[in-house]
């Protein structure tokens, strides 16, 4: 498990309507964040999800950050990711951790101390705790816990919380002293002016480095590869092969296939 290694800031895709997600991760991965969590949208058909959570894995190979998928498994797997982060109304994390690789990183959601005691008593790596506060990028949330319930979940477990939900970087500051491992946002990233400016500031406010990110040309040659290579590296990414990976073949599909202002709704649409 990498509960030691886990990064304080993770940036969360926004698969919405009006977003371009790959424009927001690449920005993010060029102020320096090490975490990405694919999110698609619920009526993102496991093809579209498919198509881009590996360009996403591709460009946190290249940037050399870790990729999580947040609920589809079977997609994690298939793209090579590094972990998952699971709800409640997904495969239990137990059964995850049956199923993925040793070193995966599996994330469970919780709201409590008692939810938070399950799940790492089921094997989870980390928490994400939350709503802290109220969000518009995501329906159908329960209430905010606030910072009272935040510090109640990190005094009852032993496990990294990442805190979520409204987070800014004035209050990203406020769950660490809560005593949050770190936080995840959506929309600070993507809805911001300057996503490589709000990554860093976040970063910051977190106490991460806000270094940038190897450059494609100093990582350029490493490619993901899926569970097929049957062997991590130490990074946690797959072996390389002599052929072109399935993750840059998806990323040069979808580069051809969206611009930055029409975001992912073509790759929806003609999954």
């Amino acid at each position: 498990m990498r509960a030691t290694r886990l990064p304080r800031l993770h940036v969360i895709t926004d698969t919405r309507e009006t977003f371009a997600p790959l424009a927001a991760v690449e920005a993010a991965l060029a102020a320096g964040a090490k975490l990405v969590q694919v999110r698609p949208e619920d009526h993102f058909t496991d093809r579209a999800a498919f198509d881009l959570a590996t360009a996403i894995a591709a460009l946190c190979d290249q940037y050399g950050a870790l990729c999580l998928v947040n609920d589809r498994v079977h997609i994690a797997q298939a793209v090579g990711a590094d972990g998952v982060h699971l709800g409640a109304d997904d495969l239990p994390i137990d059964a995850a951790r049956r199923i993925l690789p040793a070193a995966s990183i599996i994330g469970g959601t919780a709201r409590d101390p008692e939810s938070a005691r399950a799940a790492r008593r089921a094997g989870a790596t980390y928490l994400g705790v939350g709503p802290v506060w109220g969000t518009t990028t995501k329906t159908g949330l329960p209430q905010p816990i606030g910072l009272e319930g935040l510090a109640a979940v990190c005094e009852a477990v032993d496990l990294p919380v990442i805190a979520i939900g409204g987070i800014t970087a004035e209050r990203a500051k406020l769950c660490r002293e809560a005593g949050a491992h770190g936080v995840a946002v959506v929309g600070a990233v993507s809805g911001a002016a300057d996503p490589q400016a709000a990554t860093a500031e976040l970063l910051a406010a977190v106490g991460e480095s806000a270094e940038r990110s190897p450059s494609r040309s100093a990582v350029g040659e490493r490619e993901r590869h899926g569970p097929v290579a049957g062997e991590r590296c130490a990074q946690g990414a797959f072996a390389t092969g002599a052929q072109p990976s399935v993750a840059s073949r998806a990323h040069d599909r979808l580069k051809d296939s969206i611009s930055p202002d029409a975001g992912f709704l073509r790759a929806v649409g003609e999954a």
